[in-house]
């Protein structure tokens, strides 16, 4: 049977958060860097993410990868990051499902304990270490590019809220961060509902009202998402460290909760601490999600983006692969393009 798109796909979560790995199908996408691939996707290849995310084949809590050869001359490969409503610079949870990926499938080989990857992102070159054993990777920590603060305590004016205090930091994508309690928010799972719908009106008007331009790349979009912030807990590891723990809960447009601790959520917020002077350089953080898995990460060091003083992250987290499939769209399927109700994805932007 002749079919008109036909993807291999490796299924995969990090800490609970969807990435699916597209690792055949896709063909050559033009462009010299992966941004340059991430813009000529969006523009020409749309088709592509609707067709892996959108239902029958996706759901709102999908995400997707596609895996191409970079032309920069350290990366072993890059990679486009496919979501919901846009092509993120940048996404910790999906780096991990791709270097999990990578390695477990034996795309890239696998050197056991410690494998070092090199990959190209459309934010930049990403280094990640991945610990390894038995064929399997235990777990995946990725240097990210800089992360720095926008905006710190301004205030907005939110339809049915009134005016909130919020900051605005990126991390990889480009977050407004709200205190969770403040809002009268415990961050349990049973609230994901009512997160989302308050979370899409505080980034809509965090969009509106707050001025937000990257200071090397205009093209990286502003605000997209938002992310509940809950409080610091000090605790102290087995070597007497002080480490900092704390909840969160981030919004993805349309509108569902992050399942993962967000990477590029967690870079935006180490942006902010190290800012507040409440995290210092090589102490941990411990980033809790909504179902109770986490991700360790670190402020490696300081530099500058632009005219902005800026952190450097890591992140790491386990991957599992879950399942492998080949997607395949008949020429005579009357949704090409899927579709998206509104019981579950809310309004898409």
């Amino acid at each position: 049977m002749k079919f008109s798109r036909m993807l291999n796909v490796v299924d995969c979560h990090a800490e609970g958060e969807s990435g699916k790995v597209v690792v055949g199908g896709v063909g050559n996408v033009p462009g010299e860097t992966m941004f340059d691939k991430r813009v000529y996707l969006e523009q020409n290849l749309d088709q592509l993410r609707e067709l892996l995310l959108f239902e029958p084949r996706g759901a709102v809590w999908h995400n997707a990868n596609i895996v191409l050869p970079s032309n920069h001359p350290d990366a072993q490969l890059g990679y486009v990051i496919l979501e919901s409503t846009e092509y993120p610079a940048m996404s910790g949870s999906n780096t991990m499902c791709v270097a999990t990926v990578l390695l477990e499938t034996g795309m890239l080989p696998m050197e056991e304990p410690l494998t070092e990857l090199v990959l190209e992102s459309p934010a930049g070159i990403i280094k990640v270490q991945c610990e390894c054993r038995d064929g399997k990777v235990l777990s995946a920590k990725l240097y990210n590019q800089p992360a720095f603060v926008y905006h710190l305590a301004e205030t907005i004016d939110v339809p049915g809220l009134g005016d909130i205090t919020v900051d605005v930091a990126y991390g990889g994508m480009t977050y407004v961060l709200v205190d969770a309690d403040a809002l009268g928010f415990s961050l349990r799972s049973d609230e994901a509902r009512q997160l989302c719908e308050v979370g899409q009106r505080v980034k809509t008007a965090a969009a509106e009202q707050l001025v937000v331009e990257h200071p090397v790349n205009p093209q990286i979009p502003g605000i997209t998402q938002t992310a509940f912030t809950g409080p610091l807990r000090r605790e102290t590891d087995a070597e007497g460290k002080e480490i900092v723990i704390s909840k969160n809960a981030v919004i993805v447009s349309p509108g569902r909760v992050d399942r993962s601790p967000c990477g590029t959520g967690t870079s935006a917020r180490l942006a902010l601490l190290h800012a507040r002077g409440e995290i210092q350089v090589g102490q941990l953080f411990r980033h809790e999600s909504l179902i109770g898995s986490h991700f360790d990460s670190w402020v490696e060091n300081t530099t500058s983006v632009g005219d902005r003083a800026a952190v450097i992250p890591s992140v790491a987290g386990r991957s599992w692969i879950t399942s492998f499939n080949q997607l395949v769209l008949d020429p005579a399927d009357p949704f090409p393009h899927g579709y998206t109700p509104s019981d579950t994805w809310m309004k898409v932007d």
